[in-house]
């Protein structure tokens, strides 16, 4: 690496009640991949927003290929080679690829010469994309390509990519990883956010470490381990999630052929549906985004209804209940969308408490709330799980999204479940509050409750799963024993090779 393409000189931005970014310096060389690492909070997200034009420092100096860079706009970011591809996908699932990729440039060439370049660009870097699909009959990994392919075809300098692997299969991140080698080996920079740090020292050349808003540190992945890495986040040693030994209990929740239709024309229908799960039992559920997890847990939550002896909770039928009496049952949930699902983003943290506690907590009562009581639960689950935040008032929206998840299980968690149904539990989360969710997983079950996770996380399944199973298309492969079952296995499973599971039963 022979030159600085970007160069960061004591860049800071406070808000109120905490600064962001605190006097932060670095430089991220040309053909470079530079790891940006940091807890839920650090202060990343502020920072990348600033180098693309979202945010305006409060103080310091960015400089780009030797020249003052101070882009007012996110186009004016573009226009000098800086190009974001955000960890939530911003598609329209009704318009189809070239469509999503023209609504994001700012002179788009006529269709069938966009399609031509999106054919060639994507084959190029070895992501391949038909441009007349429709966007929202892709699986996640597909949807990553669009947004990659949007931003290579601005011929980036700099590439900047925020938590790019969480959707995705073992075997779509090698492929990504193929083409953002490719990308460094043409020259072009690659500053890439990620709380999966054995990604980051299979990737990445150097690695700066922000914790509660200021640089502390700099490695080089591939000479550091991953734990190293996750304690100069956090700042103390990590604390490894312990499994206590435990017995199963009885059936707490069962469903027996259940099939439901697809929600919309871009949901996954659930077909012949079959699981059980125990007390003290994690059932781990793996699987590509957009393959009926949200459908599996809104009828697991109640969300969606279903005929009452398609679901029974202790042997009792309750799919014909509606969430707010399957929580007085103890059955709980926190689905995957955090902002509008898990949590209303302009309410308060008291208030979003009240939305999910109010039976099980006793927060409300002959229909008067009972403010107090739901201040001091927000406050519990703020310090129980270390939840960055000024306060109980501030709106979910002002939380990142790493605390945003801890405060949505942690108020699940709290409730004392008799069963909890959890998608993504630790997506979007630094090392130690994955650690420390994944605990409080854990906790649960050892206490008697039954806990399915569903999640696209490997390590995580294969962390805290008794038993493992996989949905592909809306089918659940029967489950198999979580213990000595291998990465590779897995995710092949997830990808719908579901014959792989009837020869180990």
């Amino acid at each position: 690496m022979s030159d600085v393409l970007l160069s960061l000189k004591g860049l800071t931005k406070a808000y109120p009640g905490v600064v962001a970014n605190d006097q932060v310096s670095f430089d991220i060389g040309v053909g470079e991949v530079h790891a940006l690492l940091g807890e839920n909070g650090a202060g990343k997200s502020t920072l990348v927003k600033m180098i693309y034009g979202l945010v305006k420092p409060d103080s310091g100096e960015m400089v780009l290929n030797g020249t003052p860079y101070a882009p007012a706009e996110p186009r004016a970011a573009r226009a000098d080679g800086i190009a974001m591809v955000f960890q939530h996908f911003s598609l329209f699932d009704a318009l189809n690829v070239a469509e999503n990729i023209a609504l994001g440039m700012e002179n788009p060439p006529p269709m069938r010469d966009l399609a031509a370049r999106i054919r060639a660009v994507s084959e190029t870097y070895g992501l391949p994309l038909d441009p007349y699909r429709t966007v929202g009959g892709l699986s996640a990994g597909e949807r990553q390509r669009v947004e990659i392919i949007r931003c290579l075809l601005q011929d980036p300098k700099l590439l900047i990519m925020d938590e790019p692997t969480s959707v995705l299969t073992p075997q779509e991140v090698e492929i990504l990883f193929e083409t953002l080698r490719k990308l460094k080996s043409e020259g072009t920079s690659i500053l890439y956010i990620s709380h999966k740090l054995e990604e980051i020292r299979a990737l990445c050349d150097h690695a700066t470490i922000l914790r509660l808003g200021k640089n502390v540190g700099e490695c080089v992945p591939r000479d550091t381990s991953a734990r190293d890495m996750a304690e100069m986040m956090v700042g103390t040693a990590l604390k490894t999630p312990e499994r206590s030994g435990r017995a199963l209990g009885p059936v707490a929740l069962s469903i027996k052929g259940l099939s439901v239709a697809a929600p919309s024309a871009f949901g996954t229908a659930l077909k012949d549906v079959t699981l059980t799960v125990h007390q003290g039992e994690i059932l781990g559920i793996g699987g590509v985004a957009g393959n009926g997890q949200d459908e599996l847990l809104s009828v697991l939550s109640g969300e969606v209804l279903c005929a009452p002896g398609e679901v029974l909770l202790h042997g009792e039928a309750i799919g014909h209940l509606n969430p707010i009496r399957r929580r007085k049952l103890g059955v709980l949930a926190a689905p995957e969308e955090r902002l509008g699902h898990a949590a209303a983003p302009d309410m308060s943290l008291t208030e979003n408490a009240l939305l999910t506690g109010s039976v099980r907590e006793g927060l409300a009562q002959g229909g008067m709330i009972n403010w107090g009581a739901t201040r001091r639960f927000a406050q519990q689950v703020i310090e129980a799980f270390d939840v960055r935040t000024p306060g109980t008032e501030n709106a979910a929206r002002s939380l990142s999204g790493g605390n945003l998840q801890k405060f949505v299980i942690g108020r699940e968690v709290l409730q004392d479940p008799d069963v909890l149904v959890v998608n993504q539990p630790t997506w979007g989360v630094d090392a130690a509050a994955a650690a420390a969710i994944r605990q409080a997983l854990l906790d649960l079950a050892a206490k008697g409750a039954a806990v399915i996770c569903i999640s696209q996380d490997l390590d995580e399944l294969m962390e805290i799963s008794d038993n493992f199973a996989a949905l592909n298309e809306g089918r659940l492969s029967a489950p198999r024993s979580a213990e000595g079952l291998s990465v590779d296995e897995i995710g092949l499973m997830m990808g719908g090779a579901h014959g792989m599971e009837v020869a180990h039963v």
